[in-house]
């Protein structure tokens, strides 16, 4: 069971790069069926066909991202934090998942299939950015019971913190063409941070 869950998986990954690098159009399952080193029925067996092969992929490469963003603010979840400390943290680890090759490819597959796939957009935010929301809020209504942030509504401060980060994010990359160094996905966070505290800090 455990070798038929890696093969799929592997076959997933592998998906979603060759997808991911020319299309789902122009993309073939015997390209796929040869990168991820399995014979072709093999990817027929497990996914059927070429769609549900592309759907499982694209919720596969969400599912990652949204778990590595999740993973990212586990430091507000910690009792009696230095907050400022804590959303600094979240705030950098944030940033590079976004900026990350994984999520920008995710966003412009989305989009560039939009056509074809209209729903898909909207389901790839479901289970990335509206699942990380809920959870920042969660985060955020603890640190109001504890003190540690004014009271407010924490959905809307999660959203607040969020675009924070992603609005410099996407104006400084240019939507994810231009790589930006660490340094300043550093200042980025630090102000957003900022910004932040001053509008929410007790």
């Amino acid at each position: 069971m455990q070798h038929r869950i890696s093969k799929r998986q592997r076959i997933l990954d592998v998906a979603f790069a060759v997808f991911a690098r020319r299309g789902y159009t122009r993309a073939s399952v015997q390209e796929i069926a040869d990168e991820a080193k399995v014979a072709k029925p093999t990817v027929y067996n497990h996914f059927g066909d070429k769609e549900t092969l592309f759907r499982g992929a694209m919720a596969a490469a969400a599912d990652g991202v949204a778990a590595d963003s999740l993973d990212a603010i586990e430091p507000l979840r910690d009792a009696g934090i230095d907050v400022r400390a804590a959303l600094g943290t979240a705030a950098s680890r944030l940033l590079r998942i976004c900026s990350g090759e994984r999520s920008h490819a995710l966003r412009s597959l989305a989009h560039a299939e939009l056509a074809t796939f209209p729903e898909l957009a909207v389901a790839m935010q479901e289970r990335t950015s509206a699942h990380l929301i809920e959870a920042l809020a969660d985060r955020f209504a603890h640190l109001v019971l504890s003190g540690a942030l004014r009271s407010c509504d924490p959905a809307r401060a999660a959203e607040h913190f969020l675009a924070l980060l992603i609005g410099p994010l996407e104006s400084r990359s240019r939507l994810g063409t231009r790589t930006l160094p660490e340094d300043e996905l550093d200042a980025i966070a630090e102000s957003g941070v900022d910004t932040f505290v001053r509008a929410y800090g007790p």
